[in-house]
């Protein structure tokens, strides 16, 4: 596929051609909300599908989990998945996964030298254990790096739930290589790119901002939640608040389910309207206790109003949006935050958490509102106060969609080209002085 004219105001010539996406832990195919999956997955697949559109090509690596899935697979016209086998089939944690870097390291490898020379312009890797492959596949094919984090340790062990298990030193080791070996790296809002410089000792001439997207075409308004209530077996009359992510201590959906216990010891005539539905998997520590919520929504004595859901496909996810009053992201950490922006772009307001690129995906007092802490008589009041303003609601419902609306996948698309375009001058200048 040939690139012809400019694109996003950048010459052809200084654009790569072919792009290897590393995402070694999970794969863009696999569903949002469940096991790893999540943020970073539609990150990667709405980027590459835009990217291919303007003639990039991406091949993107993933650590094959059955033995019938495909080689490979095409994710869209110019994006193809290569599913390398590395390890056994059967889904591995992901602390598990550091012993598997060798053989997903020999699998990237092979498929390049089964390619003509120079076949790949650059890596872009995602999450660090991608990050180490790519440090190799660098060296070994004379490219440059990029790289997206998606999350860091040091900062999710200074923002632990209560009773999570903190992230290994070795993950620790693995992120500051990275951050030290990558040409470029992409962090998602400007708190990331502060946590990169100062906890990471990264160069600020090598971290460039570029947020992630929401896709406006799928992620829409609707006049009626009737719709999606009917869609989801929800109470027509019920003030429905929303949870949509893993199910793992790091979201905190625990806090939802207290808040709504809360919320009957402070206001029970509002509260006796008031339904939480919690849509996801359980994933990461969530595992090890798979049943949580539903024990603590028994323990509570709100079981009667807490309903849960599996997770859901895009299409269907943006009704389950619509169908809610107020969505909640009470995450101890997000590196951004995409469920927050979806739920905008749909019109519903967003009550989350002040914690990293939460504070960048709600407007606070204008899409939604940002708590600060996690105590559940706090997001009750919250969440009382908006259930009982009705006006307020709507007002900053249409905050919400102007706020969603200064995101898109294309304006993500559009940056993470000018970083490709830096790293690509700044690699053809160093290989002419001799230093690449």
């Amino acid at each position: 596929m040939a690139l012809s004219g400019l694109r996003c105001g950048i010459p052809n010539s200084e654009l790569p051609h072919r792009i290897a996406t590393l995402s070694m832990h999970t794969s863009p195919l696999d569903q949002p909300g469940t096991g790893d999956a999540g943020g970073m997955n539609v990150y990667i697949a709405e980027v590459a599908k835009r990217l291919a559109k303007l003639g990039v090509q991406v091949e993107i690596f993933t650590r094959a989990t059955s033995s019938e899935l495909p080689p490979t697979v095409e994710l869209a016209d110019g994006v193809l998945v290569r599913h390398v086998v590395a390890g056994p089939f059967e889904g591995l944690s992901k602390s598990e996964l550091p012993a598997q870097l060798c053989a997903f390291s020999a699998g990237v490898l092979r498929a390049e030298a089964a390619r003509p020379p120079g076949w790949y312009d650059l890596i872009h890797s995602h999450y660090w254990l991608s990050g180490q492959v790519g440090w190799l596949a660098k060296d070994r094919w004379g490219v440059p790096l990029i790289h997206t984090a998606h999350t860091l340790a040091k900062v999710k062990n200074a923002l632990l739930a209560e009773g999570d298990t903190p992230e290994p030193r070795a993950r620790v080791i693995g992120e500051e290589q990275v951050v030290a070996e990558a040409n470029r790296l992409v962090a998602n809002t400007e708190t990331e790119a502060r946590e990169l410089r100062e906890l990471y000792n990264a160069d600020p001439a090598k971290v460039t901002v570029v947020q992630p997207g929401v896709d406006l075409s799928r992620f829409t308004p609707v006049p009626d939640r009737g719709v999606g209530r009917k869609l989801f077996g929800l109470p027509s009359d019920a003030l429905v608040l929303l949870f949509v992510g893993r199910i793992q201590p790091l979201k905190a959906p625990d806090v939802v389910i207290r808040a709504l216990a809360e919320l009957r010891r402070q206001r029970p005539e509002l509260a006796r309207r008031v339904v939480v539905a919690i849509c996801g998997g359980p994933s990461g520590t969530g595992l090890e206790r798979p049943r949580h919520l539903q024990e603590l929504a028994a323990t509570l004595g709100v079981t009667d109003a807490v309903q849960f859901i599996p997770p859901q496909r895009p299409d269907r996810l943006a009704w389950l949006y619509r169908a809610a009053d107020l969505v909640c992201v009470p995450s101890h950490n997000e590196s951004f935050g995409l469920v927050a922006l979806e739920a905008q772009a749909c019109g519903t307001p967003v009550v989350a958490a002040a914690v990293g690129g939460l504070v960048t995906a709600v407007a606070d007092g204008v899409s939604g509102v940002l708590v600060d802490g996690h105590d559940p008589q706090v997001w009750a009041r919250v969440i009382g106060d908006l259930l009982d303003a009705p006006q307020r609601r709507a007002e900053l419902a249409k905050g919400a969609v102007r706020h969603a609306r200064t995101f898109s996948w294309s304006r993500t698309v559009s940056g993470l080209l000018s970083v490709y375009r830096e790293a690509l001058i700044e690699h053809r200048w160093s290989e002419l002085a001799g230093t690449g």
